[in-house]
């Protein structure tokens, strides 16, 4: 029967072989009207009205004489969704079935039928009758002869009873769906809480007793989960600044929100983790509870101090890449006008001194201009492939007098080893750095080990080197004795001008200079130390399949002087007339350009052949160093060129590194450099440029 709510269900069936008794149930049950006192009477007696009340619905009859004829109606109305509410039903009807099979088998069918059995005889006792139908609870035995009135309450009661079961039924089937759907959304949510990538927690409030833990927390703070349950973030020292977690659940009780908070939390070894911590509200049992949700941002934090630590070295390389070449203009004046007079004051007198401490002032202030040049990666460098075993073996004597004798230095290599694309200056800067950073570590004196090995690896990009690396590489390791550092450090000791040491006793550009050699060459930087531990240092350079290339050996010659023409094109005019004077007094004779196009007008007025061209790379005028080279090697193939620059490689407009070695002239130099520079050029055999 499609039923509403609201709607109740009157349909009634008579079983009976004797049709007289059909007829009478339809004038007690179906009369003309049912307005009257008796039934007005009846329905006060039914529903406990002591007034009047809207007539009552007739009710809806149908009649079977046979129990096969009943059982055909009950399933007939099943299945048109119209099933009956109730059934009067004789016991005896001869022939078939009698009242009490009938019934049995209407409820095989159909267990929500109401019955009342009509009897006028003892025939089955009422347990005999309970044990043959097996449903008590939907029967009632009405007696014959029966009362109008008492049909009519029957009838009534028991329709009601089953729009009320049929209501219970629903109400019962739609909590069964609620409490199936109450469970599969606690078993999603377990299932999310405990699986979930966020350390979580659910805290009895306000307490903050931790009730439940995700597997996530647990390997974060690195404690049991049953260590956590039952306990206090507070109890157990879980945050880094308890102060402010509780501000946190003062305004969760004013109902605030509490979303990505910023905190630390620490693991069980003390290690400190970023994180961003949301409180929820939620209800457990009836009682109140907040969720815990703390993101893990500690790499996140870490790629961000890295992206600041890498463009605070490009701000400050570029700086330094930028006022390079003024300062190192001004530097090789004064190296060179330092250089005329320590030649011409001969003796130990005063200003000798004094210009001794000119000349190594000035070379300071090179050295560290270069020092920042190599941390941004902006230094000129001469590559080779260089056996980084025998580099190293040339500089362990230098590196024992640099530590000190209560420092030893032992060296580990590992033969043979594959070469390394590299500068071998550099290689020998990084050697003295990592010394004197261990040297300064050990006070008391200590051990420097060197070590070097060949690896194959295969990994994606990480935080300290974000280039996947996929080869072999040869692996300088420094470990030391010394002091160590703390966590805190650690993450700043490659920031240029960052130094632990006292005042004066550093300048902060070691490490950071190790760094951006690094980096020059394709290799990257692992540290481990601990404090009181000791500290490690890991050096990757990619190996290459070229062999070493053997050391050329220097000889130091007395300088020569020459007589040839020389074209020097200098735009800064204290230099080109401190350059013009060095190489006149070595016997050369000089002509000066100021930009590149005078410096071809030059050419064409020059009454002798000229035989090198000394030509910064950066001039104004709109013709650079290169280009000039280049439009005068057309007209004469054998002149010979210098180059000279205080730029970075890429600020003077090209690759340094490129150039050739005996015709690149880097600046600050001094006039021996010089001297010796344009000696030697000119007695080189001509060479492309």
């Amino acid at each position: 029967m499609k039923t509403t709510d609201t709607e109740r269900n009157l349909r009634v069936l008579i079983v009976d072989d004797n049709t007289s008794i059909h007829a009478d149930f339809r004038e007690i049950l179906c009369p003309d009207t049912i307005g009257d006192s008796a039934a007005n009477e009846m329905e006060a007696v039914l529903f406990g009205n002591g007034h009047s009340t809207p007539a009552l619905k007739p009710f809806e009859l149908d009649s079977a004489y046979q129990g096969e004829e009943a059982l055909e109606m009950v399933k007939h109305a099943l299945t048109q969704q119209r099933p009956y509410a109730l059934a009067f039903v004789d016991v005896r009807m001869p022939p078939g079935w009698d009242g009490v099979e009938t019934i049995a088998r209407m409820w095989e069918v159909y267990p929500a039928l109401q019955v009342v059995v009509c009897t006028a005889y003892a025939d089955y006792s009422w347990e005999q009758m309970r044990a043959k139908v097996g449903q008590p609870d939907s029967l009632v035995i009405l007696k014959k002869p029966f009362d109008n009135i008492e049909v009519q309450q029957l009838a009534h009661a028991l329709t009601t009873k089953w729009w009320l079961n049929l209501q219970s039924e629903r109400q019962m089937a739609e909590l069964a769906r609620a409490n199936a759907s109450l469970s599969l959304s606690e078993e999603r949510f377990s299932k999310a809480f405990h699986e979930s990538p966020v350390p979580s927690a659910i805290q009895s409030f306000p307490d903050q007793r931790f009730v439940d833990v995700n597997e996530r927390l647990v390997r974060v703070t690195g404690r049991a989960r049953g260590q956590l349950i039952g306990h206090s973030p507070a109890e157990l020292a879980i945050w880094e600044q308890p102060a402010l977690t509780e501000a946190w659940y003062e305004a969760l009780a004013r109902q605030e929100n509490v979303r990505e908070q910023p905190a630390k939390i620490r693991s069980g070894d003390g290690a400190l983790r970023e994180m961003l911590v949301s409180l929820s509200p939620i209800s457990l049992g009836g009682q109140p509870h907040a969720l815990l949700l703390a993101q893990d941002i500690s790499e996140r934090v870490f790629l961000e101090r890295q992206l600041r630590q890498a463009q605070k070295m490009e701000a400050i390389g570029q700086l330094a890449a930028g006022v390079a070449h003024d300062f190192n203009n001004v530097l090789t004046i004064i190296q060179g006008h330092a250089g005329l007079l320590h030649n011409r004051i001969n003796g130990g007198g005063p200003e000798s001194r004094s210009i001794e401490q000119i000349t190594q002032a000035s070379a300071r202030a090179a050295t560290l201009i270069r020092q920042l040049l190599m941390f941004s990666r902006k230094q000129v460098m001469q590559f080779h492939a260089v056996d980084l075993n025998l580099a190293l073996r040339s500089t362990i004597k230098m590196l024992e007098r640099l530590v000190g004798e209560q420092v030893e230095v032992e060296f580990f290599p590992q033969e043979p080893l594959p070469a390394i694309h590299a500068d071998t200056s550099m290689l020998e800067q990084i050697a003295m750095n990592l010394a004197v950073n261990a040297r300064d570590a050990m006070p008391q004196g200590g051990r420097v080990m060197i070590v070097t090995s060949l690896h194959t690896i295969r990994r994606p990009a990480t935080p300290m080197d974000p280039e996947p690396r996929d080869g072999d590489f040869v692996c300088l390791t420094f470990r030391d004795t010394g002091t160590g550092m703390d966590t805190e450090i650690l993450p700043r000791i490659f920031e240029p001008f960052f130094t632990t040491k006292p005042a004066g006793k550093g300048t902060g550009l070691g490490l950071s200079t190790v760094f951006g050699i690094v980096r020059q060459h394709h290799g990257w930087v692992e540290v481990n130390s601990k404090r009181n531990q000791g500290t490690t240092f890991r050096i990757f350079f990619p190996a290459t399949p070229q062999p070493a290339e053997k050391a050329e050996v220097v000889v130091q010659t007395a300088l020569r002087k020459g007589h040839e023409t020389v074209l020097v094109a200098e735009d800064e005019d204290a230099l080109r007339q401190m350059v013009v004077h060095v190489l006149a007094i070595q016997g050369y004779h000089v002509l000066e350009a100021a930009s590149g196009p005078q410096a071809l007008e030059i050419w064409d007025r020059a009454e002798h052949p000229i035989d090198l061209l000394l030509t910064d790379m950066v001039m104004p005028g709109g013709i650079m160093g290169s280009e000039l080279a280049k439009r005068l090697t057309e007209r004469s193939p054998t002149l010979k060129v210098i180059y000279t620059s205080g730029y970075s490689p890429g600020m003077a407009g090209k690759d340094l590194s490129l150039l050739k070695e005996r015709n690149f002239l880097p600046k600050p130099y001094s006039i021996g450099k010089l001297a010796q520079f344009v000696r030697e050029c000119l007695d080189a055999p001509v060479k492309q440029n």
